[in-house]
């Protein structure tokens, strides 16, 4: 595989580098923590007009038609400036699954100018985070639907003006088969949501349907075989995390090398114990073989073998699992006390770390799926 970037890439990333690290920055980040949503609707057209936000939409919907790995470097910017506005649940995954159902092209163009912000509800209480189960139901009535069920962990769902919620047509609540995807008003009769904020910024909801009637128009993709892409989208929007938790990572390991030859004790840098270094190191390689599994799986999600595109992307996300883990408490320990506090961007960071260990699946989630899925 070539581990290396395209000089489009590269510029790419330049652009989202000096977005989050001159544009954003610690305060900025406090102040939308302040905001409704924890978004700032400047920032997000913004991003429209930079073209982030169709970056992987098809060119005829006014996109990019931009990779995965061209994604994954604007994630990986934003993880490090640590940006809350919803990228990746308000772009990314919608952007991709509208794109794989072949929505129609006035909704992808609304997502790529920022003047509609979308949420896909796929989770439910007792799925065990798979998207394969579902038991909110749609029901035929006349020219349309009739939708109950409850969704769970609707991540941007508050800020949203599209809800994408899963329901099923047909078959049992474990089966791939029957399960449909349609676009809905979250100011519908019948629809209820309870927001709440997420560990690290951004808001989610869980969400109660209850007899609500949609159109026939409503339905997104061919009835019933909604699960393949969402399936897919799922996998480039746990790619796309992986990417941003690697930006955090990376950040974390750059604040603890300056803070180690800053703080000084017995009138040395402490940067100069050789524990300490030792200690360092072990971050970096833990960031470097990340950075690894990030370019690996941000290709291979692009795959048409499902099993292909599955195990890189589980592979990736358990990995990172558990070494951003790592360098997030060594980045703590070695800070001291500071390391928790709310004027330290440290902190923050470590929040951010642990809520992307159950986004978009476990650690245990994806080594069972990693170790089910057959190589090919």
């Amino acid at each position: 595989m070539d581990f290396s970037y395209s000089q489009e890439q590269k510029m790419l990333r330049e652009s989202a580098d000096k977005f989050a690290t001159k544009g954003y920055g610690f305060e900025r980040y406090k102040s939308t923590l302040e905001l409704p949503g924890h978004c700032d609707s400047t920032l997000w057209s913004q991003m429209a007009e930079l073209g982030w936000l169709g970056l992987s939409l098809p060119e005829e919907a006014g996109g990019l038609g931009g990779s995965a790995l061209d994604v994954s470097q604007i994630c990986e910017s934003l993880g490090s400036g640590m940006v809350l506005e919803p990228y990746i649940a308000g772009a990314v995954l919608p952007g991709r699954l509208l794109s794989l159902c072949e929505a129609d092209t006035d909704l992808l163009g609304e997502l790529a100018e920022g003047k509609a912000q979308f949420a896909v509800a796929w989770a439910e209480p007792d799925s065990r985070e798979d998207p394969a189960y579902c038991t909110t139901r749609a029901q035929a009535d006349g020219d349309g639907y009739v939708l109950s069920g409850h969704k769970q962990c609707v991540l941007n769902a508050p800020n949203a003006t599209t809800l994408i919620v899963s329901a099923r047509t047909s078959g049992g609540d474990h089966d791939a088969d029957g399960i449909s995807l349609f676009a809905i008003d979250p100011q519908s009769a019948g629809l209820e949501l309870k927001p709440y904020p997420v560990m690290g910024g951004g808001y989610a909801a869980d969400i109660r349907i209850d007899q609500l009637r949609v159109g026939a128009d409503a339905m997104i993709g061919q009835t019933g075989k909604g699960f393949a892409p969402l399936d897919v989208a799922l996998d480039h929007a746990t790619a796309a995390t992986c990417a941003q938790a690697l930006g955090a990572m990376n950040a974390l390991l750059e604040r603890t090398r300056e803070y180690l030859r800053m703080r000084k004790q017995f009138d040395k840098p402490i940067g100069s114990f050789q524990v300490l270094q030792h200690r360092l190191v072990d971050m970096f390689i833990e960031v470097e073989q990340s950075r690894s599994m990030v370019m690996m799986s941000s290709v291979r999600v692009e795959s048409t073998e499902p099993a292909v595109r599955r195990r890189a992307v589980s592979a990736a996300k358990a990995y990172l699992g558990q070494a951003s883990k790592f360098v997030a408490q060594q980045a703590v320990q070695l800070h001291g006390g500071i390391g928790v506090t709310e004027e330290l961007d440290v902190g923050h960071y470590f929040r951010q770390l642990s809520a992307f260990g159950s986004l978009y699946g476990s650690r245990e989630y994806h080594l069972r799926r990693f170790a089910a899925t057959p190589a090919e």
